[in-house]
């Protein structure tokens, strides 16, 4: 039994305003996401650097603590500056220990692996791996990249003697744009080499 009230589906015109109302909410949230990137991209864009500087920072640094000899028999340290150190580690998680130069060049920190080949084993005419650890990096020139510091804790400056280095200090002074705030985030970590014998 039919009542009087038909049953209806929507007319065009109510069709028509349904689509408009749904386009307006539409255009209207796409300009709100697209403001909210626009006002916020620095701010997403420092993150994103300053994120992927503290891993690859902390990464470094893990290898270093693990430093030991290489596999020429080399002592775990090769190499100790301001802006760069050398040393042996296993980075890779095969059994060959392989030699790693942490270094900034310009505004980017990098690691170079180079691993060793030829029987005896040498690192020499060895080609290196580079990969970018950090960018962004404005490291003041009174600010140096790495610290070293003897069984004390005292810190070595001038011509370190490698053999007396016993932990290792590593500061990135991260800013993507030094004319906008936030200001520079500074990064630090430290190692203690763990590996090392008294020579």
């Amino acid at each position: 039994m039919m009542t009087a009230a038909r049953m209806r589906g929507f007319t065009l015109a109510e069709m028509l305003v349904v689509i408009a109302l749904t386009g307006l909410v539409g255009v209207g949230l796409l300009s709100m996401i697209a403001y909210f990137y626009r006002t916020n991209a620095y701010l997403l864009e420092a993150t994103s650097a300053v994120d992927s500087a503290s891993r690859g920072l902390t990464e470094s640094i893990t290898s270093l603590r693990e430093a030991s000899y290489g596999e020429d028999g080399a002592y775990p340290l090769s190499g100790t500056a301001t802006s760069s150190v050398t040393f042996h580690a296993d980075v890779d998680a095969d059994p060959a220990i392989e030699k790693v130069r942490l270094y900034r060049s310009g505004d980017t920190f990098y690691k170079g692996v180079t691993n060793a080949a030829g029987n005896p084993p040498s690192y020499t005419g060895q080609s290196e791996t580079t990969t970018v650890i950090a960018t962004y990096v404005k490291n003041a020139a009174n600010t140096p990249v790495f610290r070293y510091f003897d069984e004390d804790g005292v810190e070595l400056t001038g011509a370190i003697d490698i053999a007396s280095v016993r932990s290792v200090r590593a500061r990135l002074d991260v800013d993507i744009n030094p004319l906008r705030a936030p200001n520079i985030l500074r990064l630090e970590s430290g190692a203690t080499l763990r590996n090392l014998r008294s020579e």
